[in-house]
């Protein structure tokens, strides 16, 4: 018995590391040495949907550069913080607007590339739009943005937003708009004729 448990301990003492328990935290930065670097990141993507969603667009350029460029779902390019700030505040708050309120909800696709203190990342989002002149309607797009770690912090160097121009729910309004304008001409059509045939009939 004494044996055994010798053996025991000593398979212990031989298999048992030789440094320090690490903690989670410690291998998984062994793993992915960026994950402080994705942890910014999304504070600062958060932080980007939070502000465009309380319409507050000095909460979303705070995390851009000074020298950020916006390319907008219209193809519209702001650059500079003073023309994303009036650009959105055309679109979105000035007496002009073409918009009352725009929401989204956004997520972010594979992981973040790096490149130094270069990060490219993209997801999607789901946008709603509640126009001045007409109802409100939804749209998927896409998102790509470039990050610098800048002083220290990570900044929105570059955002890029667009949508599926040839599938959307516009384009899908458009076509049953479309669809009911040829029905009514066909019906409006038919009726035309019958009332002038009965005409002729009665003549």
């Amino acid at each position: 018995m004494k044996s055994i448990l010798s053996l025991l301990i000593a398979c212990a003492l031989v298999f048992a590391p030789s440094g320090p328990l690490r903690s989670g935290a410690a291998q998984a930065a062994d793993l992915d040495p960026h994950v402080a670097d994705r942890t910014a990141l999304i504070a600062v993507f958060h932080e980007i949907e939070a502000g465009i969603n309380a319409q507050d667009i000095e909460r979303m350029i705070a995390q851009m550069a000074p020298d950020a460029t916006v390319t907008w779902l219209n193809g519209e390019v702001s650059r500079g913080h003073d023309q994303i700030r009036d650009y959105y505040r055309r679109m979105v708050q000035g007496p002009e607007r073409i918009l009352n309120r725009y929401t989204t909800a956004a997520e972010i696709g594979a992981h973040a590339r790096f490149f130094g203190d270069v990060a490219v990342a993209d997801g999607r989002m789901r946008d709603r739009f509640i126009p001045v002149a007409r109802a409100p309607f939804e749209l998927d797009s896409r998102w790509t943005s470039t990050s610098a770690r800048i002083d220290g912090q990570w900044k929105v160097v570059s955002l890029h937003l667009s949508a599926n121009v040839f599938t959307n729910d516009l384009i899908e309004e458009a076509k049953s708009a479309a669809l009911k304008t040829g029905l009514g001409g066909i019906l409006l059509g038919v009726l035309l004729g019958l009332l002038l045939g009965r005409k002729r009939a009665l003549v």
